[in-house]
């Protein structure tokens, strides 16, 4: 145990970007997106990495493993595979981290009535048994075990209480509290812990946990009012995103904490607040969800001032209008300013002080696309970088790429587009389109290319940095046989991003309907309940 960790006032952060976060509709990452999201995330400093539910897919097993193989030098975070109470579910999240330098099985089970009765069809005695023989199972594989009672804020106290308190009897090092649904008030909140802390004795003996979901927009509140009321850890994810409306978002419980210590009680975290900038841009580029510009600590919004008075203020002093120092969280990391003139060694210290290993054919790959958008860009910053980098890995992953396209638009006639794509058996197909507009009738030409009728759901384009040169980011997201899947496309040409990110779904839906229909492991391609 670290110094950090038997600090009393210390709160662990526990990322659940991987598990919770994914499970947001449309975010489908794959083993090296993930990857890449878990060492941001190492460099950002959290405590756990909930890498993912290794029972859910093969894909997800394959993510979570390739993450516990890892290695994070010089700080590695403990690596969590999620389980339901169940003995199949346990040993296969037992399988996943078993390589972690420092691993974690965390079983849940419903303690409320509305779950035990209309979901489980079970009774409060079966589902004390099942959480007991679950974590004495994960224990027999790992010293790290977490219990979640799920939807335990609608629960009833006592029972939770028992429940929670046969989880420590066989071993648990963390009870986590979540509120599932988003249900609970912070006053709510903090008095169901101080219940627990009542009820069980031995809860002062291990990590509590909070885990508070969004859907009344008091997620944050709530984990704050956990650590006050004793947690020392808070379960959150990078810009908030997970199940409907979302988790705690872990920017802003790190930044409440760090900004108002002088009301928190001496509480704190190590995470590295600097990182916390290019850490939601990387999420929000490999996910596809856009970041609201109004959004808290990383909103593009969050340190502009419109007004003139604040401006006024902020010119002379900048605590009139502002809390915090942005670059506390690394707003200043667009300072950085590559051109066409750069060269190779320059371009691979620029992206290692970005937290990016380039070496060999993969640094020739990013040299070349580096110059070429230097050649249509006045400044290359940091931020281009990040998405060039992020985009190179898209294209490798991709089963279908988008190779070329050439569109003829004008007034009075139907735009018309010929593209060529390379498909997953390295042929290239070629076809043409029509659509309401320019980009719509790449899309059909996509469609007729590689023979597959995938319909659009979403559509997306913003600028990754600003200026007349700047680079555009277009996200689709497309629906097929069921399944839905997105993809992203970074170029300064609006339609060739565009057509990148289809074909980036393309792939990813297509990988998806593969996997539901291989599936065969025990709740494979089932929806699953969660904490």
């Amino acid at each position: 145990m670290s110094s950090d960790e038997q600090d009393p006032n210390h709160v662990r952060i526990f990322d659940t970007t991987l598990r919770d976060g994914e499970q947001s509709p449309g975010i489908s990452l794959n083993t090296a997106e993930k990857l890449e999201i878990a060492h941001q995330l190492a460099r950002l400093g959290v405590d756990v990495i909930e890498a993912g539910f290794p029972i859910a897919s093969h894909g997800d097993f394959e993510a979570v493993e390739a993450i516990a193989r890892a290695d994070f030098y010089p700080h590695p975070p403990v690596i969590a595979g999620l389980a339901r109470a169940q003995a199949p579910d346990v040993e296969a999240a037992a399988r996943a981290v078993r390589d972690a330098e420092r691993p974690r099985i965390h079983t849940f089970i419903s303690t409320s009535d509305i779950h035990i009765v209309h979901q489980f069809r079970s009774t409060r005695e079966d589902i004390l048994a099942q959480a007991r023989a679950a974590v004495a199972h994960a224990k027999s594989y790992v010293d790290d075990v977490e219990f979640s009672p799920m939807d335990a804020t609608r629960a009833d106290l006592q029972y939770t209480a028992e429940v929670c308190a046969a989880a420590i009897e066989e071993g648990a090092t963390t009870i986590n509290i979540p509120d599932t649904v988003g249900y609970t008030t912070p006053e709510e909140y903090m008095a169901y812990l101080a219940g627990l802390y009542r009820l069980i004795p031995e809860l002062k003996d291990v990590v509590v946990s909070t885990h508070c979901h969004d859907d009344l927009g008091l997620a944050v509140a709530n984990s704050y009012a956990g650590a006050l009321a004793g947690a020392r850890q808070i379960e959150c994810a990078i810009n908030g995103i997970g199940e409907r409306a979302g988790n705690a978002s872990l920017e802003e419980i790190v930044m409440l904490l760090k900004t108002r210590g002088d009301i928190s009680e001496g509480l704190h975290t190590t995470v590295v607040t600097k990182e916390l900038a290019r850490t939601s841009r990387l999420v929000s580029r490999l996910t596809g969800y856009v970041v609201q510009p109004n959004k808290a600590i990383v909103g593009r919004n969050a340190f502009a001032h419109e007004s003139g008075i604040h401006q006024d203020g902020v010119i002379k002093e900048r605590t009139t209008y502002e809390i915090m120092d942005a670059t506390t969280v690394g707003l200043d990391a667009n300072s950085l300013v590559l051109g066409k003139h750069s060269g190779r060694a320059a371009l691979k210290q620029t992206l290692a002080e970005l937290g990016f290993v380039v070496e060999g054919a993969a640094l020739n790959t990013a040299f070349k696309r580096f110059k070429e958008i230097a050649d249509k860009k006045k400044q290359v910053t940091a931020m281009d970088l990040e998405a060039l980098v992020t985009d190179d890995l898209r294209n490798e992953l991709a089963s279908y790429t988008f190779d070329s396209f050439m569109v003829a638009a004008a007034s009075g006639r139907e735009p018309h587009a010929e593209v060529t794509v390379t498909l997953p058996d390295g042929e290239t197909a070629a076809a043409t389109g029509t659509g309401d507009g320019p980009i719509d009738s790449v899309f059909a030409a996509i469609n007729a290319a590689t023979g597959i009728d995938a319909q659009l759901r979403a559509f997306r384009v913003d600028a990754v940095t600003g200026g007349q040169d700047a680079l555009g980011e277009s996200s689709v997201v497309l629906q097929y046989e069921g399944q839905s899947a997105s993809g992203q496309g970074v170029a300064t040409d609006i339609i060739e991003a565009a057509g990148s990110a289809y074909v980036r779904a393309l792939s990813n839906v297509v990988r998806k309907v593969q996997a539901a229909a291989l599936a065969v492991d025990i709740g494979a391609g089932e929806p699953v309940p969660t904490p």
